[in-house]
Parts: C-alpha cells; sequence; structure tokens
C-alpha cells in the first residue's frame, strides 16, 4: 500500500507520453487521495518507458526493487495500454494505492481495436458535454482500443453550411482529437449514397421492394440518398465527399469506411443488387479519392446487411473480387443478431480481403436502447466471437451510449486476446471499476440480467408496459447487486457505472413483481438514468422510458 507516488517520466519525453503520463495521474486522483509526485520520493515509485522491441503497441510490468515498478511500452500506444492494465489490476481505498500482482509481458493479437460512437437522436455522443466524452474516449484507450471512428451522419441538414452541421462537425472533430492526443487513430464513417435533407429530388435512390429482386425495402432509408444510376448524382456525391474531407482538415485518418445499408442503398434494377452493383458504383471513386487524399488511410467496405433484402449480394461481390481490388483494405463483416454472416465462414472473405465486425453491443434484445440501465451481454458476444474470432483481423463495437460500458470491454478484450474469454474480462472489469470484494456477487447478478434483457413494449390495460420476455430470478439479481452496493464506498457506489447496473437490477425486479407495471420506483430509476446518459432530449429510442417520453417522445427514427 502507498500513500504517495512517484512517477518516473519517460527519457523520450514527447507531447503524447506527457499526455499519457497526465492521464495516468489524474485516473489515480479520481479513485484515491494518494499524493502524486514527479519528483520522488515516495513510498511507490512508478516508472514509465518506451521500450522498442516488446511487441507493435505491447508493454511489459515489472517490479525493479523493492517499492519500483516499471511499466513499459514498446511504443506510446503500448505504454497507455500498459498503464490501463497497471489501473485495473491496482486496487484504491481513501488515501492509498496497493499495487496488483499482475506481471509480465502483453501485446496485441488483432491489430484493428476500434470503437464507433454512433452521434445522433440526442444520444450521449450528441448531447453530453464533450468534456465528458473527451475523458470517455480516453478510457477506450486505456481497455486498448487504439482507433475512434465517428460518422458525420448529414441526411437532415441542409448542405454542409447549415449552422446544425457545423456544430456537429466541431463536436466529431474534439471527439477524434481527444483520441489523437493520447496516440489513438482516428476513422471516419460514410456511407456511400448519403444524401442531405435537400438533395437533388431528380438523382434520388429508389427504397421500394416487390421488384427487381428486392424482397424487403431497405431498413433506414431516408430516401434523400442518390442513386449512381442517375445522371450527375455520382459527381454530385463525390462533391460532398470532398466537402466533407475537408471539413475535416487538421484529422489524420487511419482508416475510412464506405457503407451500403442502413441507411443506403438503391433498389433501382440499375442498381440491383446494391452490394454487388450499385454500391460499387459509388464505392470505388470515393475509395480512389481517400486514396489520394489520405494515402496512409485503409479503405474498409462494409458488407452489412448484405443479402438482407436481396438475394446474391455476397455471391455477386466475391465475383467482382475474384482478383484482390486495389482501391479496399478490408472488409467490415457483421449482422444484427445471433449469427455471424454465413458466406464468409463457408467460402473466405470475397477478394481474400482481411475482415473486421462490427458487433452490435447497443440494441441487441431491448428497446429502448440502454432505457433501462447496463446491458451486460458476455455469453452473446462470447458465442459470437466463439464463431468468428478466428477469422477477424479486428472490429469496431457499435455504440450508441455508455450504457454498453461493460460490452466495449469484453470486445476490446478480444481484439487484444483472441482466447480471453469474455467472463475473465467481466471478472477483471468488476474488480476494477466496483472492487474486487463484489465479484462473485456481480457475476451472477450479471448472468441473469442477460437471460431477462429481451423485452417489448404493450399496452396492458390502458397503459404502455415493457413486458419482459423472462423474468427468472430477477428479484435474486437485484438482491446480489444490493448486497454488493452495502459493500462498496461511497464514491463507487456514487459512481455512474454502478448506479446503471444497479438500476437495470431494481427495474427488472419491479417490472417482474408488478406485471410489467411501472411505479414511482422505476420511475425514479428511469429519470436517474436520463441524467446520467444526458439524454434529456433523446429521441425515445436512446432515452429511459419515463412517464413524460411515453407521453410525448418520438419512436420513429428520423428527426
Amino acid at each position: 500500500m502507498a500513500k504517495s507516488i512517484f512517477i518516473r517520466r519517460p527519457m523520450t519525453e514527447n507531447t503524447l507520453t506527457d499526455n499519457i503520463q497526465q492521464l495516468f495521474q489524474r485516473k489515480i486522483t479520481e479513485r484515491c487521495s494518494a499524493v502524486i509526485s514527479t519528483d520522488g520520493p515516495a513510498e511507490l515509485t512508478v516508472s514509465l518507458e518506451i521500450r522498442p522491441g516488446i511487441g507493435c503497441e505491447g508493454f511489459c510490468i515489472e517490479d525493479r526493487g523493492t517499492g519500483e515498478i516499471t511499466i513499459a511500452g514498446n511504443d506510446e500506444r503500448g505504454l497507455l495500454y500498459g498503464i490501463g492494465k497497471f489501473l485495473r489490476t491496482a486496487t484504491f481505498s481513501d488515501g492509498e494505492l496497493t499495487p496488483g500482482d499482475w506481471r509480465g509481458v502483453s501485446v496485441p493479437e488483432k491489430p484493428v481495436r476500434g470503437i464507433y460512437f454512433a452521434s445522433h437522436f440526442h444520444n450521449f455522443y450528441h448531447d453530453a458535454p464533450v468534456e465528458k466524452i473527451e475523458h470517455y474516449v480516453e478510457e477506450m484507450g486505456l481497455w486498448g482500443y487504439n482507433v475512434i471512428s465517428v460518422w458525420f451522419d448529414f441526411h437532415h441538414y441542409n448542405g454542409i453550411e447549415d449552422p446544425e452541421a457545423q456544430t456537429m462537425l466541431e463536436r466529431l472533430r474534439i471527439i477524434l482529437r481527444a483520441g489523437q492526443r493520447i496516440g489513438l487513430g482516428a476513422c471516419l464513417t460514410t456511407l456511400a449514397n448519403e444524401g442531405y435533407a435537400n438533395s437533388p429530388e431528380e438523382m434520388r435512390a429508389d427504397w421500394t421492394a416487390g421488384h427487381d429482386g428486392y424482397h424487403y425495402a431497405p431498413h433506414g432509408h431516408y430516401h434523400r440518398e442518390l442513386c449512381p444510376s442517375k445522371p450527375g448524382a455520382v459527381d454530385t456525391e463525390m462533391r460532398w465527399v470532398a466537402e466533407r474531407l475537408e471539413a475535416f482538415a487538421g484529422i489524420k485518418f487511419d482508416y475510412i469506411w464506405l457503407w451500403p445499408y442502413d441507411q443506403g442503398g438503391c433498389t433501382c434494377a440499375a442498381c440491383a443488387p446494391w452490394g454487388a452493383n450499385g454500391f460499387l458504383k459509388m464505392a470505388e471513386p470515393q475509395a480512389r479519392f481517400y486514396r489520394e487524399r489520405c494515402p496512409e488511410a485503409k479503405i474498409i467496405l462494409s458488407t452489412w446487411y448484405f443479402n438482407h433484402f436481396i438475394d446474391g449480394e455476397w455471391e455477386g461481390l466475391a465475383a467482382k473480387f475474384a482478383q484482390k481490388p486495389d482501391w479496399v483494405d478490408y472488409l467490415l463483416v457483421d449482422d444484427y443478431g445471433d449469427n455471424f454472416p454465413a458466406f464468409p465462414l463457408a467460402h473466405g472473405a470475397p477478394g481474400g480481403l482481411p475482415m473486421v465486425n462490427f458487433p452490435e453491443i447497443s440494441m441487441y434484445n431491448c428497446w429502448p436502447w440502454g432505457g433501462f440501465g447496463a446491458n451486460p451481454l458476455p455469453r452473446h458476444l462470447q458465442s459470437l466471437w466463439d464463431a468468428s474470432g478466428h477469422v477477424l483481423s479486428g472490429g469496431f463495437p457499435y455504440s450508441e451510449g455508455i450504457f454498453e460500458d461493460i460490452n466495449k470491454a469484453i470486445c476490446a478484450q478480444f481484439y487484444w486476446q483472441q482466447d480471453k474469454p469474455a467472463l475473465e474480462t467481466l471478472r477483471e472489469y468488476i474488480a476494477a471499476e466496483y472492487s474486487p470484494e463484489v465479484v462473485e456477487e456481480v457475476c451472477a447478478a450479471v448472468e441473469i440480467l442477460e437471460r431477462n434483457i429481451a423485452r417489448e413494449q404493450e399496452v396492458i390495460g390502458d397503459e404502455k408496459c415493457f413486458v419482459m420476455e423472462k423474468t427468472a430470478g430477477a428479484d435474486e439479481a437485484f438482491a446480489l447487486l444490493s448486497r454488493a452496493d452495502a459493500k462498496l464506498p461511497a464514491n463507487v457506489r456514487a459512481s455512474w457505472r454502478w448506479r446503471i447496473l444497479y438500476l437495470r437490477g431494481l427495474i427488472d425486479a419491479e417490472l417482474a413483481a408488478n406485471g410489467f407495471h411501472s411505479n414511482d420506483r422505476t420511475e425514479a430509476a428511469y429519470q436517474e438514468l436520463t441524467e446520467i446518459f444526458h439524454v434529456q432530449e433523446g429521441m425515445f429510442v436512446v432515452a429511459p422510458p419515463t412517464r413524460e417520453a411515453l407521453a410525448t417522445k418520438d419512436r420513429n427514427l428520423n428527426f
């Protein structure tokens, strides 16, 4: 145990190492009142080093004499990740830090370890104070992520000069810069045929089904998207691509996505099947433009929702990519639900391209997303990873807020070490964010909460209720969380990470006991979650179902 800590800076100091060292110091002072010194002496010395040769982005934690520990990174990112491991394995009391006993070398196995922040619908990333999002970006880095992805969703703006568009662009730049300050990469998410609210009507894409092989209309289509087969549409889209990239001047992008669906797509005969035809007509010139302007950026072509609305997209892409294309570096491959896409598992990736995933950690089996608190999904994520992890080079979990914080940690550690079980990461998370003393109770509660996650809105009597598909053990889960709550120090009990899990247990127990009707306890919980998530203006899909929300908020996904 140490009441004073001397942090010895790396010999090779630069802006990145300075920022990482300051983050380290701040994270300690947030957890305890131990005195931090940068010139010694102290009860504990933590020496920070850059030591090439460990392995790309890897780190080493080792003892160096009595009262001294070294955290060495192969590079600046490795140092960041080593600090993250040190913090997760340490324990904190009011005035003391006790280092954990983890020692050794750790090097990430997957090169692409990204997280995608969806900044729309007035969710956390859209409306929370930017300082909170900047700190959250840093915490993603401490867990092992190496790139932050954002999307400038512009379907509701009248051009890039729209004042609201400019406000969003500035928020996205702030988020990306927060990552770059500690060495994380930046990724720009784009839709291949996205359109502004005032896009030319004569260039707009078809979105209807029942013709040209389309048996379903594409999800999330806003009817502003462009059709590449219509005169002027590709040129118009390329102009928007150029001005969007200019809006991010000064941000070095490591990855750029090109997305087909949800939103996006065109169902006309000239574009069908979209994923292997019209999509590529839009995507290839954009990719080549990005290659010219951002030669260091890797192009990721998404296959999200392939073969959902029309058959033959996977097979058509494989035929088009019979030879590896020179304008794509990765394929993004995933799907919503319980199964990874079958085609690449059976036949390999089209073009032999490396693949990254896009795990759904926010929406799975629950609506509104995050409306009931934390949604830990260790067993679900483990089953998907077991099926696909061996063919992946990493991925980008899809995040709608902070309610799936546990899921982010699980995915980050899958990418770091392919065979690390989700339950092992869950235990590490609980010990680090709550207390080692509550690991067993919280693990048991999480198992029940995951089993009971599914629910749907129904009208019972004259009340809008959320009916849980399963309720067994809901009271037990809340009892376990209540016992854990009594063991936690006051600062942890009040922390948002604990509150969103505790409130989830409370809400489930109350709904199960009261025929799914809300009451004053659930209403108070929903109100607290609304404050934590900063979704006072959030659309219904991203906001807790308070009485006011049920009475007034729009249920669709449009602005």
